[in-house]
């Protein structure tokens, strides 16, 4: 385990298509969404700790979610949880990050990775993640992984590398350019095409690298956090950034610097992965039973249904009869019986029962 390995994670998102289970004031990234006995960042945390020291991993969430993150990863000092006074996307969080790694460690390499998803070959992310700080140590690159794409997805954004690029970095290929998220059939032209990953949003990249390609590509977003370096890692970061964040534009890593870096590779992930976006997602993640049903906690009796995702609180006993692919998941005040075929509408449906009924339901 290397002293300047650091990993950030990303935990400030709300989660909103995991509705009822995920709300604002307590998002998916601390449920346990699988019944597993850990939450996922719980989980995430776990498998970077494998290689990354516990004093170098640094979660990045709203300043709303910092005792849950406490609570949930004891180990961890309150200097590791940074927070962001306000929501403005990944370039500003991450740019934040890096220059308090950076006056820690010149010489820092660093994965910022996403709190909630899942992957089960732990050894091989591993791998992985080492493979790329090996590069990102001794060449002043970006590296991110890509997946392999099973089917003609039309929920993930697509990264297109180019098929010959000259000398193999240990199975780095050169990235041509970020595809946003495609219909079917531009899907399934990428798929044909034989160069395409989806984008799993894991980035991996020296501080120093990283740092410049702010200062080349968001010289207006670098000078607001540039002031605070001197104050960053003492008593006075808090009130700096409590004024300053909010200056930051609200823009993602990927269009603030990945679309500009002529120096961005990508390495095809050997592990299988699921964003655990949706409860569809979910339900293609979990073990089914023998009517075809995904369940979590619940004591499910089941006559002439089948493909049903079902969630509830422990235990609880749930009988269905003639559903059939539906989402069905009871939390406490809430209790959402939805057909999978339209769970990228549970997002609206939130704000509608927001504005029905009041916050206290999202």
């Amino acid at each position: 385990m290397k002293k300047n390995y650091y990993a950030v994670l990303m935990a400030g998102g709300v989660g909103s298509r995991f509705w009822p289970v995920s709300t604002s004031t307590y998002p998916k990234q601390f449920h346990d969404m699988l019944g597993t006995g850990d939450t996922l960042i719980q989980k995430t945390f776990k498998r970077l700790n494998k290689f990354v020291p516990t004093e170098n991993i640094f979660i990045l969430t709203n300043a709303r979610y910092n005792d849950i993150v406490l609570e949930q990863l004891p180990m961890l000092r309150q200097e590791q949880v940074v927070l962001e006074p306000a929501m403005r996307n990944t370039a500003p969080c991450i740019l934040y990050a890096a220059l308090k790694i950076q006056k820690m460690d010149p010489d820092a390499v660093m994965v910022v990775a996403p709190s909630d998803h899942w992957i089960e070959d732990e050894t091989a992310f591993a791998k992985d993640v080492s493979t790329c700080f090996d590069k990102c140590e001794s060449e002043e690159i970006l590296c991110t992984l890509g997946i392999k794409p099973s089917f003609p997805n039309t929920g993930f954004g697509y990264i297109e590398y180019v098929k010959d690029e000259g000398p193999k970095r240990s199975g780095l290929k050169k990235v041509r350019q970020f595809r946003e998220k495609p219909d079917y059939e531009t899907a399934k032209e990428f798929l044909s095409q034989g160069n395409f990953l989806w984008n799993a949003g894991i980035f991996m990249w020296g501080v120093t690298t990283i740092i410049e390609a702010f200062k080349k590509y968001q010289s207006d977003q670098y000078a607001i956090f540039e002031s605070g370096i001197p104050l960053y890692n003492t008593s006075e970061e808090s009130a700096f950034i409590e004024k300053n964040y909010p200056k930051a534009e609200n823009i993602s890593i990927d269009y603030a610097i990945l679309e500009h870096s002529k120096s961005i590779y990508v390495l095809p992930a050997t592990f299988d992965w699921n964003d655990l976006g949706t409860w569809g997602s979910l339900y293609d993640k979990l073990e089914k039973d023998e009517s075809d049903h995904a369940i979590v906690n619940a004591k499910v009796l089941s006559a002439d249904a089948s493909g049903n995702m079902i969630r509830s609180p422990k235990d609880k006993i749930v009988v269905i009869d003639g559903l059939r692919d539906y989402i069905i998941v009871d939390n406490d005040d809430v209790l959402l019986i939805y057909p999978k075929s339209k769970e990228q509408d549970i997002k609206s449906v939130l704000y509608k029962v927001k504005n029905t009924f009041g916050d206290r339901y999202t």
